[in-house]
């Protein structure tokens, strides 16, 4: 087993979809020579500066996220615009994860992924390498 690279992307006037089909094919390992179905050779994500991250279209508008409570009638929505004003990362994050595949690695490849709001982040000890998207 190779050891993983941790790669540093900046998300400064990107595009979500765009963005987040690069970022997770990272994460499953697809853009290196040795991929196989069923091994975890996927490699860590940093995103910086997803606070300045774009919708094409309208969608800053009409894009709904939806959330439940769990209780009756705890049906939850809210704005691509109003959740990337308030919580950037989290956009990105949802984007990705639609991405992934649907078993029980998801949750394991998510956690290789860290998305931040600013150039500011805490992965300085890792060898990161910067990627262009």
């Amino acid at each position: 087993m190779t050891d993983k690279k941790w790669f540093l992307i900046d998300a400064k006037d990107k595009v979500v979809g765009r963005l987040a089909t690069r970022i997770a094919t990272i994460l499953i390992g697809k853009n290196k020579s040795n991929f196989r179905p069923g091994a975890d050779n996927g490699d860590f994500v940093v995103v910086v500066n997803s606070d300045s991250l774009k919708f094409t279209g309208n969608k800053v508008d009409h894009k709904f996220y939806y959330r439940n409570t769990g209780y009756p009638g705890g049906l939850r929505s809210t704005k691509a615009g109003d959740l990337l004003k308030d919580n950037s990362p989290e956009v990105l994050i949802k984007a990705v994860k639609g991405m992934l595949p649907k078993n029980k690695w998801q949750n394991k490849l998510l956690t290789r992924l860290r998305v931040y709001g600013s150039t500011i982040h805490p992965h300085t000890a890792q060898k990161l390498e910067s990627l262009e998207v």
